[in-house]
């Protein structure tokens, strides 16, 4: 359900390992990316041959995408490296002011959405009742000496019409199909020049990551490498940025494409992504936890901020994935099989909660499903962590800052 809501469950992933399988909060933080990035690829594949609720164009936005990620990725490299400078119970009350904070925006967003949802319901019904009753009206005003003159009429009508179906319904299937296949088709429902730039930030990132394991830890070689991730993500973000500013790109929140995007307002978003970023890697989430609440907030559909905000968490949960194992911070077993679990639970919810959508036309439901994972996750996740904070005191452990040097070369 967490993936359909567009968060990658990374809130109930992490109390779960610690819980059950006995990981710390450090070790579960790396695993949860593991089981996130199995489910964000899952929902990935599902949404990917999906398409827009309003507008013609897929329901992934790329643009938005492109604008967001590769600073998260940077924001991601970041956080790594404080969940090992920090201490749990730092983690822990960033966790619970971070969920209690979004889940309560989007609560207020989601029965926001629901008010509207109902009145568009109440308005249609008003149409189609008046469309009946003037139907009605018009069939009692024909006479009687009218209804012969009408049976001729429909009745060269009928046969025009049968002719014309006859010819048409050769083209009427072969619509139907193209429709069909539009839906489906992979080449024409991606954006491969924005997916494309997605992947090549994405591999810069990964050879950097591979390259710092080859120089000693907290060397000058070794910082180089990391300060290099600042221009690889600026480069790809501003490119993206100015395309927006100069109207060549174009978001589509609210069902319309926005083109007068100003300086300022992309400055925030990218603020706002490497501080995303930043904060998925510290606590281990998946960024969906941030990422779907900011896509609403500035209007982006649910199902649309739901798909993006996954698609987005395919490529930073995997890069934290790798920057975790390059550090060792996970049992490689555990991860491939709760991967592989967490898989098989993102297609199934995400099928459930496509046909809840249609069934009950209210697309809200995705914003009540991410409110509810994030409210969950703060309880179980703030529980545990004042559960060992309280047992660090009565032990008296060290509950300051670790040193990253030592850390890193240790390990």
């Amino acid at each position: 359900m967490g993936s359909a809501g567009g968060v990658g469950g990374g809130g109930i992933y992490v109390p779960m390992l610690t819980l059950v399988l006995g990981f710390d909060s450090k070790s579960a933080a790396a695993v949860s990316k593991c089981m996130i990035m199995g489910a964000a690829g899952s929902t990935v594949y599902y949404n990917i041959k999906q398409r827009h609720p309003t507008l013609d164009m897929p329901l992934i936005d790329y643009d938005l995408a492109l604008l967001f990620q590769p600073m998260l990725l940077l924001g991601i490299s970041i956080g790594v490296a404080f969940n090992i400078l920090f201490a749990d119970w730092m983690i822990t009350f960033l966790f619970i002011i971070l969920f209690l904070v979004t889940s309560t925006k989007a609560i207020l967003r989601g029965i926001a959405t629901w008010k509207k949802e109902t009145l568009i319901k109440k308005e249609a019904n008003k149409l189609l009742e008046n469309k009946l009753e003037q139907s009605i009206q018009l069939s009692l005003q024909i006479s009687l000496t009218d209804r012969d003159a009408a049976a001729v009429e429909t009745t060269q009508l009928l046969q025009n019409g049968s002719a014309a179906s006859a010819s048409d319904s050769k083209g009427l299937s072969d619509g139907n199909a193209v429709s069909q296949q539009y839906e489906v088709s992979l080449s024409s429902n991606v954006q491969w020049a924005e997916l494309c730039l997605l992947a090549v930030v994405w591999i810069a990132f990964f050879v950097l990551q591979i390259t710092k394991t080859c120089v000693r830890k907290c060397s000058m070689e070794y910082w180089i490498l990391n300060f290099l991730q600042v221009p690889i993500a600026l480069s790809a973000t501003l490119y993206q940025a100015i395309g927006l500013y100069k109207g060549k790109k174009t978001i589509a929140p609210k069902g319309k494409d926005v083109t007068n995007w100003r300086v300022s307002q992309l400055f925030l978003y990218c603020c706002c992504g490497i501080a995303a970023g930043t904060i998925v890697g510290t606590l281990g989430l998946g960024g969906g936890f941030i990422l779907t609440p900011l896509f609403l907030e500035i209007g982006i559909p649910p199902q649309v901020a739901s798909a993006t905000s996954t698609f987005s968490m395919a490529f930073s949960s995997s890069m934290s994935v790798v920057q975790y194992y390059l550090l060792k911070r996970f049992p490689v077993p555990y991860a491939a099989y709760l991967a592989l679990v967490a898989i098989a639970a993102a297609l199934t919810g995400q099928h459930v909660v496509s046909k809840l959508i249609t069934l009950m036309g209210r697309a809200s439901i995705i914003i009540f499903i991410l409110a509810a994972t994030i409210l969950l996750s703060a309880f179980c996740l703030g529980g545990i962590g004042i559960t060992h904070m309280i047992e660090k005191l009565e032990n008296h452990e060290y509950m300051g800052f670790e040193s990253f040097c030592l850390l890193t070369n240790g390990v």
